[in-house]
């Protein structure tokens, strides 16, 4: 299992449940715009956007922490760095 933060306008927030953690970008993807309608998700992200292909130009960054447990960074491209 792994945890999948999500960064969206400045703000970033965890999913409120475990993920696969040998999913795809593709399935990180359509479980973040799950999350993102639910209101909760919203509300951490402070905004309103629920719009279907909202990830589409994201990258999925995959980085195991010093416990071991896997996360899985859901953020916009940057025009800079990796």
């Amino acid at each position: 299992m792994a945890i999948l933060n999500v960064t969206y306008s400045g703000r970033s927030a965890d999913v409120p449940w475990d993920v696969d953690d040998k999913l795809s970008d593709a399935e990180v993807k359509r479980v973040a715009a799950e999350a993102m309608r639910e209101r909760a998700m919203r509300r951490a992200l402070h905004t309103d956007t629920a719009q279907p292909g909202l990830f589409a130009n994201f990258v999925v960054d995959r980085i195991h922490g010093p416990d071991g447990v896997l996360r899985l960074y859901l953020r916009p491209k940057v025009p800079f760095g990796c």
